[in-house]
């Protein structure tokens, strides 16, 4: 057992590392995947100088920001003015230890070098970093903590703008993070577990969207406005805000924003895949496959709705969310209790 200590981390070491490479590609392709769509939307050319249909360009714009003149506004904290980026970009990185993205991706046991690990033990074997009983709490808190970097990126560039687009994200998330939970309380009274493994196991025969549309509906427009896309991104909309808590960044410092905003969009999507739409349930196709597919099928929607649908104003906003969201998510909630006991009967 202490021979198979040192191997069982370095294989975790590297589990962890390939899940963040794989998340870092997804992230660039995401963006290059976004400004296509926009333009097909929109009827322009997107990328396509950089490489065979501009597959290269996320490289091109990596490049362009690490060369790009750095910025530090005279009057501003320049220590949280540098922290402000990786406050924001950290969170979104850390609920994927908990998101399981297949079934098993390894055997149970393997041999290495005359010894036989136990896989099992480490949870190695798993599609899922880290399994633990409250896998959805641990996202939900991971997640909330971006909010701190954008708020801190508005105070510390001395500029009323960015001030205004901190002050903004703030109650956006404050008042869209309630809503956000209660629309996945029906999916919790169907599963019986804070387990994201769980949750996905207990969609094998029907996937909670046909249980929960109404919660599904919810938590995708919670969802955006978690993520401060259109139509929800009052913390940057060029018309108002110049560009809201980002607007002294520039470089890198804006490229771990824009990598933060994208990483968020992922996890939403993941994690609306998991709840909802049954993970990496389906039949053919291996598991991963499924969690990849139905993932990107929601990048796109939000994608779709940046290209379709106006902004709201600051006031619209709020109302949404307490005049409409919080009732309807009540009576989500009540009803899917009242099923659940007649049911039982």
């Amino acid at each position: 057992m202490m021979n198979q200590i040192p191997v069982l981390v370095i294989m975790t070491a590297v589990k962890i590392l390939l899940v963040l490479v794989v998340f870092l590609t997804c992230i660039a392709y995401t963006v290059l995947m976004e400004r296509k769509v926009l333009g097909y939307i929109q009827l322009r050319y997107g990328p396509n100088r950089v490489g065979p249909w501009g597959l290269f360009q996320p490289l091109a714009d990596a490049i362009k920001l690490l060369f790009k003149e750095e910025f530090t506004p005279p009057g501003g904290n320049k220590v949280l003015f540098v922290l402000a980026p990786i406050v924001t970009a950290v969170p979104a990185f850390l609920p994927l230890a908990a998101i399981p993205f297949a079934s098993q991706i390894l055997p149970d046991s393997i041999s290495l070098y005359g010894y036989k690990l136990d896989l099992t033990a480490a949870g190695l074997n798993q599609g899922v970093i880290a399994d633990i009983n409250v896998g959805l709490l641990y996202v939900f808190a991971m997640g909330s903590l971006s909010v701190y970097g954008a708020v801190l990126g508005g105070w510390a560039s001395n500029n009323k703008y960015s001030l205004l687009g901190g002050l903004r994200l703030s109650a956006q998330m404050v008042s869209y993070e309630i809503f956000l939970g209660l629309s996945v309380i029906g999916v919790l009274m169907l599963a019986g577990s804070l387990s994201l493994v769980k949750i996905v196991e207990a969609q094998k025969s029907m996937w909670f969207i046909a249980y929960q549309p109404l919660g599904f509906v919810l938590f995708m427009i919670a969802a955006f406005a978690e993520c401060a896309r259109t139509p929800f991104d009052l913390i940057e909309c060029e018309n108002e805000l110049v560009a809201g808590y980002q607007t002294e960044y520039s470089s890198m410092k804006y490229g771990v924003f824009m990598m933060g905003e994208y990483g968020h969009i992922l996890v939403a999507s993941a994690l609306a895949t998991t709840l909802f739409l049954g993970g990496w349930q389906g039949p053919v196709l291996p598991p991963i496959a499924w969690f990849m597919i139905k993932t990107f099928a929601l990048v796109f929607f939000f994608i779709w709705v940046r290209g379709t649908f106006p902004r709201f104003r600051f006031d619209q906003l709020m109302k949404l969310g307490w005049k409409v969201m919080l009732p309807l998510c009540l009576v989500n909630i009540l009803f899917t209790g009242i099923i659940i006991q007649f049911l039982q009967r």
